[in-house]
């Protein structure tokens, strides 16, 4: 199930990549043809890279997003968890080690 999830996502980044190269490759041969101008060409690159970007953001939510619905499902610990639970252990460790100096 998770290398499927894992599959799916590397294609759609791969995708994602190579359609902003074609693009990046389209507008070049439009100015060369002078179908487009040079500031036009920028332009549509500049919204192409935000749009690009945007796209890209709300991939990676969503990947996270799955990601950790994922581990919750499986009952996998996240690293933010151990680090929860390292820093508890940390803390009782002091509380026992205060009891057991108050005893003595």
């Amino acid at each position: 199930m998770f290398d499927l999830v894992k599959k799916s996502i590397l294609a759609s980044i791969g995708l994602a990549l190579k359609t902003k190269d074609e693009m990046e490759d389209l507008v070049k041969e439009l100015q060369k043809k002078g179908e487009m101008s040079e500031s036009e060409g920028r332009k549509f690159m500049d919204d192409v890279q935000r749009r690009y970007d945007e796209a890209q953001e709300k991939l990676e939510k969503r990947v996270e997003k799955s990601v950790k619905e994922f581990l919750k499902k499986t009952n996998i610990v996240t690293t933010d968890e151990l680090k929860e639970l390292k820093k508890e252990i940390r803390e009782l460790k002091s509380v026992i080690n205060t009891m057991t100096l108050k005893s003595d």
